[in-house]
């Protein structure tokens, strides 16, 4: 093989395979960025603003206009959403995918459980293939996943890997894109981390049942991922309000609480980790609920990061360089807080002029 070809088949492998790939998911159903999820939510959203219009309860002349306009579609922090969604596919093949390689021989798998309960407590008798087996098994994965995507979601508001999870919430607007908007330290943890628990409950399971049980799934996906996901799910990366109301959002996750989440007002701060339930928000203490009345927001991490996370390099940069500061301080420099510019919820026409909390208030977390 000579020196070209080499270069082509490293180039392929490594690039233009894992952009093709990812671009072609836009049209299946395994990511909620699909074309379908897309469509069902924006559905949402226009029936939102008929609903509003009629009831002049947006300034929004138009639809465009309603979901952000060229102002929140066509910034600066979209556009930049929009590349780092095809670099995040290459930075998965490079790197993402080669270290949880490296960890995933040392994780217990469902059939070690499995063998080590058989072994501890006998074998059980075999139930069988049956629809109600199925649905609850998948029900468990669901509820497994979305567990542990909130304790992580979590861990990463803390001090130390904080540094990582402030490349998601530096967009300073929010289109569906920004949810890629990810460092690919924390999709390393996070996928270590679902499938160390997704062992552990699919061997106990399993072993309850005698022998696996396949999952029930809609069009090749887990059947309450695909519901959840046709539920408006990417309006929770917009500036479209939508409210689920006091009482379903102590169980279900609106796009709402997740703008919440994503507020620069410190009242906001370590609020809605929750990604499809909110649940375990409100059972450890860090539920934020929301009204049909849409609150003044403003998105991002203050005015003095807002020339650091313009480009490709410093959004998978920044982060190491921001931690080493942390584990030598000598290196370290004080950056006092400062306030952003306005960047308005389109879908609720409001502007935050809580200046005053802003000024006064500390980093995340």
């Amino acid at each position: 093989m000579d020196a070209f070809s080499l270069v082509y088949h490293h180039l392929s492998a490594w690039v233009i395979a894992p952009i093709t790939q990812q671009f072609f998911s836009i049209f299946n159903l395994n990511g909620r960025f699909g074309i379908l999820f897309l469509c069902a939510s924006y559905g949402v959203a226009y029936s939102l603003f008929r609903y509003r219009k009629r009831r002049r309860l947006t300034e929004a002349r138009s639809f465009w206009q309603f979901i952000g306009g060229s102002w929140v579609n066509l910034h600066r922090s979209a556009l930049l959403d929009y590349r780092y969604y095809f670099v995040q596919a290459i930075l998965k093949v490079a790197l993402v995918l080669p270290i949880v390689h490296l960890v995933d021989p040392y994780i217990l798998r469902s059939a070690d459980y499995s063998a080590f309960f058989n072994n501890l407590w006998g074998a059980r008798p075999r139930q069988g293939e049956n629809l109600s087996l199925a649905l609850l098994y998948g029900l468990g994965v669901f509820l497994v996943k979305d567990f542990v995507h909130y304790w992580v979601h979590r861990a990463f508001h803390s001090r130390w890997l904080w540094a990582f999870h402030k490349v998601h919430h530096s967009a300073s607007v929010l289109v569906p894109a920004t949810a890629s908007r990810v460092h690919f330290v924390e999709k390393i943890v996070e996928k270590l981390g679902v499938t160390a628990c997704l062992g552990l409950f699919a061997g106990a399971f399993w072993y309850a049942c005698g022998g696996e049980i396949s999952r029930y799934t809609l069009f090749g996906v887990t059947y309450l991922v695909f519901i959840f996901n046709s539920l408006a799910a990417n309006l929770r990366h917009t500036h479209v309000w939508l409210s689920f109301g006091p009482a379903l959002e102590h169980v279900l996750n609106s796009p709402a609480q997740h703008q919440i989440h994503h507020s620069d007002a410190p009242r906001h701060f370590n609020r809605n980790f929750g990604v499809n339930l909110s649940l375990w928000d409100w059972m450890f203490g860090t539920l934020y609920v929301t009204s049909t009345r849409p609150e003044p927001l403003r998105f991002g991490t203050g005015e003095q990061d807002q020339q650091r996370y313009l480009t490709l390099y410093s959004l998978i940069v920044t982060p190491f360089v921001e931690t080493a500061r942390k584990c030598v301080p000598a290196f370290s420099c004080h950056r006092p807080h400062a306030t952003m510019h306005p960047t308005p919820a389109f879908g609720s026409a409001s502007v935050d002029t809580d200046e005053a909390e802003r000024k006064t208030s500390k980093e995340r977390p």
